[in-house]
């Protein structure tokens, strides 16, 4: 299937790229769930990194216009973003191992690394 662009799975990817968020997975979501299109699964070395990670995200979002509503800054074990069709999920890499969002929605969608 074709990617369409989308300026804010950019805007997060480029985000998380400059920040150096490890692992990070996209997920297509288009045609399976009417949540988002893209799910962005990340993490960060530490609580402190998940946090500036999300920080940064949800400030290049805004410098551009978009909207974004977010959880989970005040523990930083896992961040979530909703950035309208986008959902970004930040974690510390023992939380995200446990949740394993990526293996949850592997049968549903198409992963693709970053």
């Amino acid at each position: 299937m074709k990617q369409e662009e989308n300026p804010v799975l950019d805007i997060v990817t480029s985000s998380l790229e400059d920040g150096k968020a490890e692992d990070v997975v996209v997920i297509d979501l288009r045609g399976k769930t009417s949540i988002a299109n893209e799910m962005v699964v990340a993490s960060g070395t530490s609580d402190r990194h998940v946090i500036s990670l999300a920080q940064r995200v949800q400030e290049n979002l805004k410098a551009a216009g978009y909207k974004s509503v977010s959880e989970g800054e005040a523990k930083g074990d896992w961040v979530l973003i909703d950035a309208y069709d986008v959902i970004v999920h930040l974690f510390r890499p023992e939380v995200r191992e446990f949740y394993n969002l990526e293996k949850m929605w592997q049968s549903a969608a198409n992963l693709r690394k970053e």
